[in-house]
């Protein structure tokens, strides 16, 4: 071992050398962790990283590594295995564009890689001139000016939330320690009257802001310069300089720096950094601690937008205060990112972010030296909300500010304060517009209490309750899932008392059936509570509205010279319009299970004409990156369900359609044969939509990321095109390993073929179509254009298929539905495929003589596309080596269960971590599920004959859904029945034993 100051640790991040941190489970004093990794490692190939920065006079609960790639798996094993070691995770790189000037292109669609790890929310510079930045819409394929037209003067922001209104009451900020994450700060800045301490945590020798962003950051906050004043003036300034010149900082050093804050007490804090990694481990829980230590961190959610599914992380987080920015017109601007947060999918629901929006175009702020400047994006609407909070702290007595305030007081007068706007969604607005002065009215009076955000879910409040409001609730479908967040401004930590209750407010919602899953213990300040709807198989004809209310209740530990527990009752109120089940025509199943999302795997995206946006890590979902096309099918009359879980989770009678859309995991056999029999004997319609796949373009992707110093390879293709394979080959179709780029036109329709795959298998009978196509498969990035060009050839891309009592489409590319990077849409395509699927319905052009298939398409098995080998699937997999069930998204009486017409228990009934009551909707009209600290033991596979079913619990097996309710009565039926022929029997023998015993006396006698 040798000791390395970490004075350049560039130095260090070669692909043969990387630094990893290493996590404690107690804090030490940096030497003794120092002398217990040297003591205890057998291994000499690492050094120990030296941290010179303020937090060395405190108590630390990681250490800094750096080890010789070559012997990596060896030496991090054995650091691992050691008594006081948490975890070992790379010391991740986090970079931040900063683009000065006018802008013509301000949003990620920038020619800057979305990579792993955490960027800092780009900022768009104006000109001092007043010239506003445009918005380019990779839609329009044109720039969209957002210039606004003032007279005289840009307003003070700070006039329009009505700051002056406080500060003529006296509330200025003062003795408020507000943490600033950024790039520094000059200390005679003339701008700022309490700079109370400036720290540097990089490897550059300054505390100065050389680049202007922490800066206007803290001007927002605190200025007091007539023509850019901050909110709180009086706020004590805390720069923290985590940001070098070059725009580059590490974990370690934000480990650190939160170390630091959390131990001189800073009240506020905020952070303008974001990416969409919400797995960085060391990075989410240093978050969560520095919030337990009642410390209000406010987060910019990233400039991701107009795309949804685009929350960046730490903003994502519940305990953290996501903004979002609107222009002065209080329209959502175009680069702000959308929800709803996607580390739920595919088995869950995300929750409602951003929490609040706020001004964030145009806004003035300081220079470095002097003077103002005017910004725009999330990272300027941060420190708006950052500069509210500051002044609302003030307001409370300093004695009474830990007692009253903490992250999750703050965002309930914060959200419950908000002015919703007329036009945005919840996943665009959060709560709506930060409303200083409403905020103020909640905490002047404030009394510790939980709540619940959202605290409405009203079907008939639209847009603002979109996508719940554009689709009703009916009889028979998949569970909606509405997930909430439960704010508990009572204590760090807190509990669910007892189960939730659904309360409605009429007969007729006894029609809805509710499965509760919550957290059982809520912290940091926060938890979630997720409601699982169905309307019951009697309300299948219903019409109406059902209303009612949601109760839970919460308590947590008395504070500080309290003797009583601190109890609240939350209310979610509910509005649910519900219609009568519609026809299966009309009904489309979306398959979310087999989607593979960033991360935690490298999923390459979807369209390699794309340089600026590298990872598929937009959810996939309806309501994210798909959800345009979900509307498009809301208006056209289709009723669009989702499938969080395995195919064999879903009854195909009642659907039309099965939409499987570009889709990265594998299948289970079981799902394979079920699909086989539902589309030829249940008339199942089924849609595929493929994406790229081809296993040397996917070798040549592999780089060595900056952010994670550690080399990237993709996991599967845009679409695992031989999972695909596997299921339609029992229909006689396969996807080929082509990549095609071009345009084609089909009756007059003008579409983008945009990295898609070819169908090389296909039957007799059915209708295919072919295109002239640029095939870049072969030549990937190493050809010229030209020679690209002249590699056109004729493609299959499309087909259509009766088998059986079904119907089957085929399309090579997903783009076109995904919103992402869609360069021209295909729902006119769609409309007509599911017309086929769904109803039978033949368009003439797509269905002409001249695209019938006389002979068959097909390839040897061994020129279909094969997997990588090299990877190890299992780990980014939902079906590798897991076990088959239907999870808590699918319908009530499947749940835990392998699925319907196979009749074993999955050997996973519970989910990891849960323990669940299932309702089958012949009583309550509530189920629960909640999280249980131990993890329960996997229950042995077992088969299906009479003798397990009925005799299961004595070896504490479980049975089959069908056979639960019957094995109250049956199963002692059974045992009695037994017993009764075992006594008869019993008896019998006795009879005939006696009738001896006299036969063989009489004959003693006789002989006597």
């Amino acid at each position: 071992m040798t000791l390395t100051n970490l004075s350049n640790p560039e130095s260090l991040t070669s692909p043969n050398n990387s630094n990893y941190i290493v996590r404690f489970v107690e804090y030490r004093n940096a030497e003794d962790h120092r002398n217990y990794l040297t003591t205890n490692l057998k291994y000499t190939a690492w050094t120990w990283i030296e941290r010179r920065n303020p937090a060395v006079e405190f108590p630390t609960d990681f250490a800094v590594v750096s080890v010789d790639e070559s012997v990596k798996t060896a030496v991090i094993g054995e650091i691992e295995r050691l008594s006081r070691v948490k975890d070992v995770s790379v010391d991740f790189s986090y970079t931040r564009s900063l683009l000065e000037g006018t802008l013509e292109r301000e949003s990620e669609f920038c020619e800057v890689k979305k990579t792993a790890g955490k960027m800092f929310t780009k900022m768009s510079f104006e000109e001092e001139d007043g010239e506003v930045g445009g918005h380019w819409s990779s839609l329009s394929n044109q720039t969209i000016s957002w210039q606004r037209h003032l007279l005289g003067k840009r307003p003070q922001v700070t006039s329009l939330f009505g700051a002056d209104v406080l500060w003529a009451k006296g509330y200025t900020g003062a003795k408020v320690k507000m943490a600033i994450f950024d790039t520094g700060i000059r200390a005679d800045h003339p701008h700022f009257r309490n700079i109370k301490e400036r720290t540097n945590w990089t490897n550059e020798d300054t505390l100065n802001d050389n680049l202007g962003h922490g800066t206007f950051v803290a001007g927002v906050v605190a200025g007091q310069d007539s023509e850019c004043l901050g909110f709180a003036p009086d706020t004590e300034i805390y720069a923290f300089r985590v940001f070098t010149d070059a725009q580059v900082s590490y974990t370690s050093w934000f480990l650190d720096a939160f170390n630091y804050a959390i131990a001189t007490n800073m009240d506020v804090l905020n952070l303008s950094i974001g990416g969409p990694d919400h797995l960085d481990l060391p990075f989410v829980e240093k978050v969560w601690e520095l919030t337990a230590n009642n410390i209000i961190m406010v987060s910019a959610i990233g400039n991701d937008g107009p795309l949804y599914g685009t929350l960046n992380n730490p903003a994502d987080q519940t305990d953290v205060i996501g903004v979002g920015g609107i222009d002065y017109s209080d329209h959502i601007a175009a680069f702000s990112s959308r929800g709803m947060s996607t580390w739920e999918i595919p088995h869950g629901y995300g929750r409602v972010k951003p929490d609040v929006v706020a001004y964030g175009r145009d806004i003035m702020g300081s220079k470095i030296s002097t003077g103002c400047k005017s910004l725009s994006g999330t990272s300027v609407a941060s420190p708006v909300v950052a500069g509210v909070v500051c002044l609302l702290v003030s307001i409370i007595p300093e004695n009474d500010r830990k007692r009253i305030l903490n992250p999750a007081s703050m965002k309930q007068a914060l959200v419950e304060g908000a002015a919703k706007l007329s036009g945005p969604n919840m996943y665009e607005q959060g709560a709506g517009r930060v409303d200083l002065l409403e905020s103020y009215e909640i905490l002047k009076n404030y009394r510790p209490r939980a709540s619940i955000f959202p605290s409405v879910l009203d079907f008939m409040d639209c847009p603002y309750s979109w996508p719940f409001c554009r689709q009703p609730l009916y009889a028979g479908a998949m569970p909606v899932i509405f997930n909430a967040t439960i704010l508990n401004g009572m204590g760090v930590i807190g509990y669910v008392d007892g189960p939730p209750i659904w309360h409605p407010s009429n007969e007729e919602g006894n029609l809805l059936n509710i499965h509760f899953t919550y957290s059982e213990v809520i912290w940091p300040w926060t938890g979630y509570l997720a409601l699982h709807m169905q309307i019951k198989e009697e309300g299948a004809q219903f019409f109406g509205v059902i209303e009612g209310n949601v109760t839970v209740k919460v308590y947590s530990p008395p504070a500080q010279g309290e003797k009583v527990l601190r109890t609240s009752m939350c209310v979610l109120h509910l509005r649910l319009k519900v219609v009568p089940t519609p026809p299966r025509s009309k009904r489309i199943l979306w398959d979310q299970f087999h989607n593979i999302k960033y991360p935690p795997g490298y999923i390459p995206r979807d369209s390699l004409d794309v340089r600026n946006d590298i990872l598929d890590w937009h959810g996939d979902h309806l309501h994210t990156n798909f959800h345009t096309m979900f509307n498009m099918l809301r208006d056209a009359g289709y009723y669009v369900e989702t499938l969080g879980s395995p195919l064999t989770c879903f009854d195909a009678r009642h659907y039309g359609t099965l939409l499987l859309v570009d889709l990265e995991d594998e299948f289970f056999e079981e799902e394979i044969n079920k699909l086989k029999e539902d589309v030829l004997n249940t008339g199942l319609g089924l849609a595929v939509f493929a994406e790229w796949y081809n296993v040397d373009t996917i070798v040549k992707m592999r780089f060595f990321d900056d952010n994670t110093r550690s080399w990237w390879s993709p996991v599967t293709g845009g679409s695992n095109v031989p999972a695909l394979n596997d299921l339609l080959i029992p229909f006689g179709i396969a996807f080929g390993d082509k990549i095609l780029n071009g345009d084609f036109t089909i009756d007059g329709e003008q579409s983008r073929y945009a990295s898609g795959a070819n169908i090389i298998r296909f039957p007799a009978g059915g209708y295919v179509h072919s295109f002239p196509f640029m095939d870049n498969s072969d030549v990937a990035t190493t050809q010229s254009v030209l020679t690209r060009s002249l590699m056109k050839g004729t493609s299959p891309i499309l087909g259509f298929l009766e088998v059986g009592e079904g119907r089957i489409s085929v399309y090579g590319d997903s783009n076109c539905l995904d919103s992402s990077h869609m360069v021209t849409n295909c729902f006119w395509l769609l409309k007509k495929i599911l017309d086929f699927t769904s109803e039978n319905i033949k368009d003439p052009v797509l269905f002409s003589n001249s695209v019938k298939q006389g002979e068959p398409l097909y390839v040897d098995d061994k020129q279909l596309p094969s997997r990588r080998t090299d990877v190890n699937f299992s780990a980014y997999s939902a079906v590798m080596e897991k076990e088959l069930v239907c999870r808590r998204d699918s319908r009530f009486e499947v749940l835990g269960t392998k699925g319907y017409n196979i009749h074993v228990r999955g050997r996973n009934r519970r989910l990891p971590g849960y323990h669940t009551t299932t309702d089958m909707g012949r009583s309550s009209n509530i189920s629960l599920e909640i999280p249980n600290l131990k993890v329960p033991n996997v229950i042995p596979k077992i088969s299906d004959s009479l003798s397990n079913k009925y005799f299961g619990l004595f070896y504490k097996d479980e049975l089959d859904m069908p056979v639960l309710v019957a094995s109250h009565w049956l199963v002692p039926a059974i045992i009695a029945a037994f017993g009764f022929l075992f006594l008869i029997s019993f008896w019998r023998i006795r009879q005939k034993r006696r009738r001896r015993r006299k036969g063989s006396g009489s004959s003693r006698y006789g002989n006597l």
